[in-house]
């Protein structure tokens, strides 16, 4: 699959929310950790909603039901329909339904979102290995108190030569006290245990893409997440736009070293980034200009950022930040937000189809996001 190799976060001169139809939302990291909404995203959604955008909310998590999804946002402040929530269960649901017989009966090794998703398909879910008949075996994410049984169970069916497929992979979930461990990382114990591969319906594979599709009929979708692994690169899949936040697993650090499959169409703070356009970063005598810093790849490896009147007074030596003691933007008014998008461009080029090997660790201090 051929795909342009991004070198620099996208321009828009309209508000991200008229100038796309449809915002495909990842949720854990994005709209709420551990259950609590993050900062200005009940009403930055509210204003993209009133002004015209569909709203639809995207999740690898298999573990509740679109209705108790819905349901928490509302708790939330945020009015949702179950039909405008996508969940990982439904993709594997369908996907699991295409190759079995209607009525067949599939093991859950996860939550209830797993088991209505199969219910919805015609299949029958299970919690026994020993079931006469079993067509598949299902993983999904089943909260921090699913029991260790349930993944011999797992074990014992996929070793007889039941097909095995799984929700999603993600390694890691975010949540209020911090990062904790995800379906993929239960995902790898059964790995061990049976040398099998499970069949992925989550982002960022095909399945998960084309039933949020399916589901939202959208026809200029902007994908929003916090994961660059499966919100970015499930964007990247689906040939569709997206909007990294940085208020979940992704730090700056982090997508200055994306590969191409990994770098997002735009990078915001929060979901305010929804309810405005996204500067230019144009190239400059030596780098690239975002807003008014510059960043420039010097030939020792370092990445440095420059305030535009630092340019113009020539100081243009390596290492020109040291002891500069800013972490934000030193009283000049000047977003940090474009010092990392011109940092995003100046290491993305240098990298070229490779990863970035640079050295971001003052720069990023700069501006506060080390």
């Amino acid at each position: 699959m051929t795909r342009q190799i991004r070198t620099s976060p996208a321009a828009c001169d309209q508000s991200l929310h008229q100038a796309y139809d449809t915002a495909l939302l990842d949720l854990d990291g994005v709209v709420y950790a551990g259950g609590r909404a993050i900062g200005h995203a009940v009403e930055s959604l509210a204003a993209a909603r009133a002004d015209g955008m569909h709203l639809a909310y995207v999740t690898n998590n298999a573990l509740r039901t679109p209705e108790a999804v819905a349901e928490h946002l509302g708790e939330l402040g945020i009015p949702t329909d179950a039909a405008e929530v996508i969940t990982s269960a439904q993709a594997v649901a369908r996907l699991i339904a295409e190759q079995v017989e209607p009525g067949s009966k599939v093991l859950v090794i996860g939550g209830e979102g797993l088991r209505v998703a199969l219910r919805e398909r015609g299949l029958v879910p299970v919690e026994s290995a020993d079931e006469e008949g079993l067509a598949a075996v299902v993983q999904g994410y089943g909260g921090p108190d699913l029991a260790w049984g349930r993944f011999a169970e797992a074990s014992y069916a996929i070793n007889r030569g039941v097909p095995w497929y799984a929700s999603n992979t993600d390694l890691t979930i975010p949540g209020a006290r911090g990062i904790a461990p995800g379906n993929g990382a239960a995902v790898e114990v059964v790995r061990i245990a049976t040398g099998a591969e499970p069949q992925v319906a989550g982002k960022p594979l095909p399945p998960m893409h084309r039933e949020t599709v399916l589901r939202t009929g959208a026809k200029r979708p902007l994908v929003v997440g916090d994961r660059l692994d499966t919100d970015i690169e499930g964007a990247f899949n689906g040939e569709v736009d997206s909007l990294l936040v940085l208020t979940g697993v992704t730090d700056a650090e982090q997508l200055l070293r994306a590969e191409p499959r990994h770098r997002p169409t735009y990078v915001d703070r929060d979901l305010r980034g929804l309810l405005a356009g996204q500067p230019e970063v144009v190239p400059a005598a030596e780098g690239f200009r975002c807003g008014g810093w510059t960043a420039v790849a010097l030939n020792n490896g370092v990445l440095e950022l420059r305030e535009d009147d630092e340019e113009n007074e020539g100081n243009e030596e390596s290492g020109g930040n040291e002891g500069s003691g800013e972490t934000g933007d030193g009283g000049t008014g000047l977003d940090p937000l474009d010092g990392l998008r011109a940092l995003c461009a100046a290491a993305w080029t240098a990298a070229a189809e490779d990863v970035c090997t640079l050295d971001a660790a003052k720069a990023l201090a700069r501006l506060g996001l080390q």
